[in-house]
């Protein structure tokens, strides 16, 4: 199925790029979320009516997420969880966890825009990557310290 995308979509393409795409991941990701429309010479002219509004709107966007990265720049989280002896915690550190640090913090980030590799199930120091628009990437340290009662 062919689509026009209406903002970045990373490891698919660039606004205003017609990509083609299976239909199931059109019908149930792109097109609900506003991502995309269907190829079809009306949303075409559409999508040509709207560009300039749309690019105005993803560089005001760049240029919000932009002002929150370099408040971001130099913020670390320190987590505590109960671990056992060697380290390992009775759980895990998932982004949700790490979301609300942040908001503990003061700082603001949007929910959903935390992303790590694996969740975190020892104590240590690790990086989650926090996606504030699809140009706007910045890798916050996570500390997971041991519950000391």
């Amino acid at each position: 199925m062919q689509v026009i995308l209406l903002e970045r979509v990373p490891n698919l393409g660039k606004m205003g790029q017609t990509v083609n795409v299976k239909p199931g991941f059109a019908r149930n990701f792109l097109l609900p979320r506003g991502k995309a429309l269907p190829a079809t010479d009306a949303n075409l002219a559409k999508y040509e009516a709207m560009a300039a509004e749309l690019t105005a709107q993803s560089a005001a966007e760049k240029a919000e997420a932009e002002k929150v990265a370099a408040k971001l720049q130099d913020a670390s989280v320190t987590i505590e969880r109960q671990a056992s002896e060697v380290g390992q915690l009775y759980g895990s550190v998932k982004p949700s966890d790490i979301v609300k640090a942040m908001e503990a913090k003061g700082y603001d980030v949007p929910k959903g825009s935390v992303t790590l590799r694996e969740p975190i199930k020892t104590v240590g120091e690790f990086n989650a990557k926090v996606t504030l628009h699809p140009e706007v990437i910045v890798t916050v340290p996570v500390n997971v310290t041991r519950y000391s009662n």
